[in-house]
């Protein structure tokens, strides 16, 4: 597996007290999940490799950068990982969306996959992974 990336951003850190706290109510619960996921995002695609293209703007061409190669892919573990989906996709909506479902095994405690829905909508998409208390496959 690659690199593991800790988002310990002050706002994260703040946001997530919010999440845990069992005064939080549900409203408030996944609009802070929507705006970590976001935080996140923001985050964990701070080295994804850019190209050179020239553009033009209304008044010459300038050179710019865009995302190089292919396109990123979003896998939520579900169900957790869904209410994340909607605060990514705010910052990379061309995302392709796929989908993990695992549980844990009560006897082992190690994961079990019991549906996997990422290979016909990801396909050709970057895939790394990440991990967060939200259960989160990693764009980027």
């Amino acid at each position: 597996m690659g690199k593991v990336f800790v988002c310990d951003h002050p706002l994260i850190q703040h946001k997530l007290t919010y999440i845990r706290d069992e005064n939080t109510t549900t409203k408030d619960f996944r609009e802070l999940v929507d705006e970590v996921a976001t935080l996140m995002a923001y985050e964990i695609t701070r080295d994804i490799p850019l190209e050179k293209v020239e553009v033009r703007t209304p008044v010459t061409t300038a050179e710019c950068k865009v995302i190089s190669g292919r396109m990123l892919g979003l896998i939520p573990i579900l169900r957790a990982g869904l209410g994340m989906v909607d605060g990514i996709l705010k910052l990379v909506p061309a995302a392709k969306v796929g989908h993990i479902g695992l549980y844990r095994d009560p006897e082992t405690l190690q994961p079990v996959e019991y549906y996997a829905k990422s290979a016909d909508r990801c396909a050709g998409a970057r895939a790394d992974r990440h991990r967060s208390d939200a259960g989160y496959g990693r764009l980027g």
